[in-house]
């Protein structure tokens, strides 16, 4: 008997190691823009895109190009959080900055609570070019597993 609960607990645990993982991206995008211009939100998507319709593979043979529409690709469902610009008309500001960090703990906290892990985080810039150069981003991706 307690060999068969060993092979059951075995077979068992060695299931869930073989269910496939999903994952899901959310992206903060903070606007660096001076005196507080712009848009600050976390974006996750509702609906889900298959990446292989819109792929086309290029070959010395065969080079035609992607035909792929951008309309079928955008996402019209989606959750836009709104967050707070890091810059007002006085320069940076902390108390934003602060207030962005609340509600994104508060968003991954949510994430965590509802089965997912946060596996990853990624960030990157996009800023000031010069004086002609009034944009600026600061984007996070936040990609989660189960």
């Amino acid at each position: 008997m307690k060999k068969v609960l060993l092979v059951a607990g075995f077979l068992f645990t060695a299931s869930l190691s073989l269910q496939a993982q999903e994952y899901k991206v959310i992206t903060s995008v903070e606007s660096i823009i001076s005196s507080g211009l712009g848009r600050s939100r976390i974006i996750n998507a509702l609906e889900e895109r298959d990446y292989k319709e819109y792929t086309s593979v290029q070959t010395n043979d065969d080079n035609t190009r992607n035909k792929s529409k951008r309309g079928d690709i955008r996402v019209k469902n989606f959750e836009e959080t709104k967050l707070l610009n890091f810059f007002n008309l006085g320069g940076i500001r902390f108390q934003n900055i602060a207030a962005n960090d609340a509600v994104i703990s508060s968003m991954i906290n949510d994430m965590i609570a509802n089965g997912w892990e946060l596996a990853f985080v990624n960030s990157a810039v996009e800023s000031d070019g010069g004086e002609d150069d009034s944009q600026g981003i600061f984007i996070t991706r936040y990609i989660f597993k189960k």
